[in-house]
């Protein structure tokens, strides 16, 4: 009975903990804390040197908690992932993801080799276990400060984080195999790569189109399709890993697949996923922190610093500025995006691998990754939100959007119904405008349903529900948030290819002679943009309107404020295209075919 008692308390003692890692984080949110910090933390408390006098010393355990929590998390952030966002900012991401790890490590090597008296093999370890960032505690930040970021810096940030573990995780492997064995060459490192590289890229992409085939073809119960995807997703970075393959590059790539295709269920997979990953991450981080021995951190603490300062204010800012720049980035956003290189559970995860395997000076990695991931976390995880405003790198703050409630509806892939509560000062309520895409199917008023046309006119307090296509939903949101003041330009400008955004598009055929529908006389061209764009409009996008192409030329208040008018005879003046510019669309077409996207 006493070994069934034991069992018992360690079942109390583990919720206990993972409950305490969760109340704290409502702290945390509050006072602008890194959350992993605070878990960390909470891991350390409760370890044999903390008040908790919890004994824990299974490496094995935390490197299996470790490999699935990171697995998940690399596979939400595949999921959340769309395509066309990051597509414009591949090439730069890829390269921060390989080329900027590993400046990053050679660059951290001669400092950890010469502080932490190491030989050179060892010292590049210690710059690999450090090398990699961890967007999601950056990205929990900047939500949880109001940031903004542009889209441009945040895409490359998020394509980036996602793609430089699995890099990290070889190269530590890598480095951990050299120093065991004591021979390598630089032929094998660079076909080791490739192999796992390919054959990562390989099963993650077969893997998630046979996901999306079993979700939508096998008719499961309700509620089993979020577990089914995840239980899936470990699947498919445990073939890769058995195969020799990249896992983490594998499942990465399965969620960016099953992320961009029409899939059953996908709000329950993502609500479901996202608990999971938090959950994942706080078991992860509580149990790496029960790993630290604070007595132990006291005779590496201080090159252990130096370590840290030199890869914030040195190997990162240069590895950054060396991948960036063949690209047109502006120098505030290079010098933002190497100061949002936080090390977090990745870092100290990888440290645990040479303890895993028993390499001579195993807990000196560990406790320097671990000195680094709370310095970095207190030095730049506290000055984000002043650095992104100060770099001119975040968007004016918004007002909160709205409550939007999806539900899947069974039986068919191509709408979802979407509800939002009209409000008073939305451009829905003021204009009446919906995109041509959705459909109003329901009204709540006063806790009774009624059809469109029974709640006709909508009034504010009313929820209305809509179909729409699953990857377009979320663009219904701007039609249900308050309306911006808009500065509108001279009411005059009418002709010469520029035309006020609030001018209508009955006045435009008149002097244009283009035809349009008669319920699409009264529309003003900022309407007719907001009725067809999928997302909220930007300066460059464009409609067709019969022969001529209306452009977006300036924005205010959310909305278009001057239109440019490209005419037919324009078309022929295209300039074609260069070199760079073919091979690009190439490569996006063929990776459409590959993955299915």
């Amino acid at each position: 009975m006493a070994s069934l008692d034991s069992v018992s308390i360690a079942i109390l003692l583990g919720a206990v903990l993972v409950m305490a890692g969760i109340l704290s984080s409502l702290l945390a949110l509050r006072f602008g804390a890194p959350l992993l910090l605070v878990f960390l933390l909470v891991g350390m408390l409760a370890g044999d040197s903390g008040p908790g006098h919890i004994e824990f010393d299974d490496v094995r355990t935390t490197y299996l908690v470790g490999s699935v929590a990171l697995a998940l998390i690399l596979f939400d952030g595949g999921l959340r992932t769309r395509v066309q966002i990051i597509r414009a900012v591949l090439a730069p991401s890829m390269m921060l993801a390989t080329i900027g790890v590993l400046l990053t490590a050679l660059i951290t090597a001669p400092v950890a080799k010469y502080a932490l008296d190491l030989n050179w093999a060892e010292g590049l370890l210690v710059g690999a276990v450090v090398a990699s960032t961890d967007a999601a505690a950056v990205f929990l930040l900047v939500h949880a400060q109001g940031l903004r970021l542009r889209p441009r810096v945040g895409a490359t940030l998020e394509a980036e984080s996602g793609s430089n573990d699995p890099f990290a995780v070889f190269l530590t492997l890598m480095l951990v195999e050299f120093i065991s064995a004591g021979q390598s060459t630089g032929a094998h490192v660079l076909l080791e790569f490739l192999r796992e590289a390919v054959l990562g890229a390989v099963v993650g992409i077969i893997g998630g189109r046979l996901v999306v085939l079993a979700l939508n073809r096998v008719a499961l119960p309700q509620g089993l399709h979020a577990p089914f995807v995840t239980t899936a997703a470990l699947v498919v970075f445990g073939a890769a890993q058995i195969g020799h393959a990249s896992g983490y590059l594998a499942v990465y790539l399965a969620g960016i697949v099953i992320g961009n295709r029409p899939t059953r269920a996908h709000n329950s997979v993502v609500t479901f996923l996202d608990a999971a990953t938090w959950l994942a991450q706080i078991v992860m981080f509580v149990l790496l922190g029960l790993l630290v021995e604070p007595h132990r951190l006291a005779s590496s603490a201080g090159p252990a610093i130096i370590v840290a300062l030199v890869l914030m204010l040195l190997a990162r800012p240069i590895a950054v500025f060396l991948c960036l720049a063949p690209f047109r980035f502006a120098w505030r956003e290079k010098v933002f995006i190497a100061w949002t290189g936080l090390r977090g559970a990745v870092a100290i995860f990888l440290a645990s691998i040479p303890m895993l395997v028993g390499l001579s000076k195993a807990y000196l990695y560990f406790d320097v990754a671990f000195v680094v991931v709370i310095i970095s976390l207190l030095l730049q995880g506290w000055t984000l939100a002043a650095a992104a405003r100060r770099l001119h790198v975040a968007l004016p703050r918004t007002d909160r959007g709205p409550r939007r409630v999806e539900l899947d509806l069974p039986g068919q892939l191509e709408q979802q119904l979407v509800g939002y509560a009209v409000r008073p000062k939305s451009l829905f309520f003021r204009r009446g405008l919906i995109p041509s895409w959705s459909k109003p199917t329901l009204v709540i008023r006063n806790e009774n349903i009624l059809s469109p046309g029974e709640a006709d006119p909508i009034a504010p307090g009313d929820y209305i529900y809509l179909l729409a296509p699953p990857e377009k939903a979320e663009s219904l949101d701007r039609f249900f948030v308050d309306m911006q003041p808009s500065s509108a330009p001279d009411p005059h400008l009418l002709g010469d290819f520029m035309v006020s955004g609030e001018h209508t598009l009955a006045e435009l055929a008149e002097i244009y002679g283009v035809r349009i529908g008669d319920d699409e006389a009264k529309l003003t061209l900022a309407d007719y943009f907001d009725v067809h764009l999928d997302h909220a409009p930007k300066e460059g996008a464009t409609v067709a309107l019969d022969t001529i192409v209306l452009v977006a030329r300036n924005i205010s208040g959310g909305r278009v404020n001057v239109v440019g008018l490209r005419l037919p005879e324009d078309e022929d003046e295209k300039a074609p295209l260069t070199r760079p510019e073919r091979v690009k669309r190439r490569l996006a077409e063929w990776w459409s075919q590959v993955a299915g996207i």
